[in-house]
């Protein structure tokens, strides 16, 4: 997924911060610290990042043997620092029970019948159906369109795109992302299609169709959408062998084209286009459209199975060590996919080998600590982040470990190593106590933590982070800032380059420039945030009054 990113001056902080906060516990103690810091080196970064992207492990594709050989090289990296293991049966693995979901595209159709005549649109090109959200195999419905705007109800907010509008029975045409009015965490919060599906159907719609704004479509175009067709998606499956998130009355879930889109409001008060600018200004109108539509969704069901590797750090405080702080970082890739110059191999050297070699290093300074910290540490890398935050979604809903006993969340996803790391950025770090915590690590390290340079790529629900704050543990995931000494325009058009021409593409390997420097100092930064974390006298928490911290109080 996402991007980018010492003794004299810790000292001088540790002085300083301690003459201003006299209440909070001290800075831990420098040489300890700068001790297990040395222990992240660059060069045993590009080493896990070496073997982790290498095109003997395939590309890491959920339920895959390359994911496989990557969760036993982990595993075993666990074992050799003494962390305790912390899956099932006593093993380093917790296996995620998995449906594997491959459309067959042949049997999809999309029909849409407007005064009688019905006019059969092409699959790949007008639209692209999938099955992840379907419980059945087989899946078909006509009804009526109905448009929801952005298919949002944020009743803390005052905006409800369901008022008063009757969608049971019907299909629902929802656009892509949020309302620009909403605060920036809660945009992203809101864009989650996952979340705009759940609340179709929970309003009684039968299928959702999704329409993608133009500056979305800028983010991610629709070749590149479909470029992911025929490639099979994964859902975890309850204890009744059903996917978890599958709804029984959904009959289908797909996207259109612009082109497609657009002939759906021709004879409506609002054309396409002034959809667009009604949603830029913050508010498009719902209203029913005057077209049924006939979905059929054909997919092919397999069972599979793909393990998080987890690995336990006992605390050393008998007060405190029952509560446990989870860092985490995602295993898995694309895998093999549709060949690009030649190459199918879709390595995730930076998406997300760079974030695994970071756990691995920091599990390997906390290791290096003559007495551990206060409260325990897990250690835990993912499966199925690719797939829908799969593994860490069945992680909080199926903990190895006490589930109210799980105080806070820090998770490590593709930071980018294309220059010195002078700046970072931390999604979540204002909703609660660990955001002045990684303000005093990042200062530790002569770090500035700067706001998200882009925030139209919503990162904050697309890492596995989301999975816990929606289980209402507060969390946070870092990623490296934008600052560069390049004239010609630094880190931040490095960074959009490279969105554009890199990020889920097999060139994502280990021929790209990494500056492994920075990359040992972006897991310093997140040893050193949880370190503090797991020293603090207090436990981790929301902010009073936080939107994420009030919405877990009504689970």
């Amino acid at each position: 997924m996402p991007h980018l990113r010492t003794s004299v001056f810790a000292a001088v902080c540790a002085l300083a911060l301690a003459a201003v906060a006299p209440a909070r516990p001290a800075d831990p103690p420098d040489a300890e610290v700068d001790r297990a810091l040395s222990r992240i080196r660059p060069e045993a970064i590009r080493a896990h990042m070496r073997f982790l992207a290498d095109d003997l492990l395939e590309g890491r594709g959920t339920g895959s043997r390359g994911y496989e050989l990557a969760a036993k090289y982990v595993a075993a990296r666990f074992e050799a620092l003494g962390l305790a293991p912390a899956g099932t049966a006593g093993g380093y693995f917790q296996p995620v029970p998995l449906r594997r979901i491959t459309t067959v595209t042949s049997k999809c159709s999309l029909a849409l019948i407007r005064d009688g005549k019905r006019t059969e649109l092409k699959f790949g090109e007008d639209y692209f159906l999938s099955g992840s959200t379907l419980a059945a195999a087989d899946s078909q419905v006509t009804a009526p369109l109905v448009f929801a705007g952005f298919g949002v109800r944020a009743p803390e907010l005052g905006y409800d795109d369901y008022a008063g509008l009757d969608v049971q029975g019907k299909i629902v045409v929802v656009l892509s992302g949020a309302p620009t009015t909403f605060p920036k965490d809660q945009h992203a919060y809101y864009s989650s299609t996952q979340l705009k599906a759940d609340e179709a159907f929970s309003h009684g719609a039968f299928a959702v169709l999704g329409a993608q704004r133009p500056v979305d479509a800028e983010r991610i175009s629709w070749k590149t959408m479909l470029s992911y067709i025929g490639a099979p998606s994964y859902q975890w499956l309850n204890q009744d062998g059903v996917p978890d998130r599958a709804r029984p009355q959904a009959r289908g879930y797909g996207m259109l084209s612009r082109e497609t889109a657009a002939t759906l409001f021709t004879g409506t008060p609002h054309s396409l286009e002034e959809v667009f600018k009604a949603a830029e200004a913050g508010r498009p109108q719902p209203f029913a459209l005057p077209v049924q539509a006939s979905v059929r969704t054909v997919s092919e069901h397999e069972r599979a199975e793909s393990p998080n590797v987890a690995a336990l750090l006992r605390g050393s405080d008998p007060r405190l060590r029952d509560e446990i702080i989870v860092l985490t970082a995602h295993l898995d890739h694309l895998g093999i996919g549709a060949p690009v110059d030649g190459d199918s191999i879709y390595n995730g050297a930076y998406d997300n080998a760079s974030g695994v070699a970071s756990l691995l290093e920091i599990a390997n300074a906390f290791a290096s600590l003559p007495e551990p910290p206060r409260r325990s540490i897990l250690f835990l890398a993912v499966t199925g982040e690719e797939q829908g935050l799969q593994g860490s979604d069945y992680f909080v809903r199926h903990p190895t470990v006490p589930r109210d006993k799980i105080v806070a969340n820090i998770n490590v996803d593709m930071f980018m190593m294309q220059h010195p790391l002078r700046d970072v950025v931390a999604f979540g770090a204002e909703h609660s106590s660990l955001g002045p915590l990684t303000k005093r690590a990042a200062r530790r390290l002569g770090l500035v933590v700067t706001e998200d340079p882009f925030p139209e790529e919503v990162v904050f629900i697309r890492s596995d982070q989301l999975s816990f704050i929606r289980e209402g543990i507060p969390a946070l995931m870092l990623d490296s800032g934008i600052q560069s000494d390049d004239p010609a325009g630094g880190g931040a058009a490095a960074a959009m380059q490279w969105l554009k021409t890199t990020y889920h593409r097999p060139s994502d390997d280990m021929s790209q420039t990494f500056d492994f420097e920075a990359g040992a100092k972006f897991a310093q930064l997140n040893f050193l945030v949880s370190y503090l974390a797991a020293q603090e006298e207090e436990t981790p928490h929301w902010n009073p009054g936080d939107f994420f911290g009030e919405r877990s109080k009504k689970r």
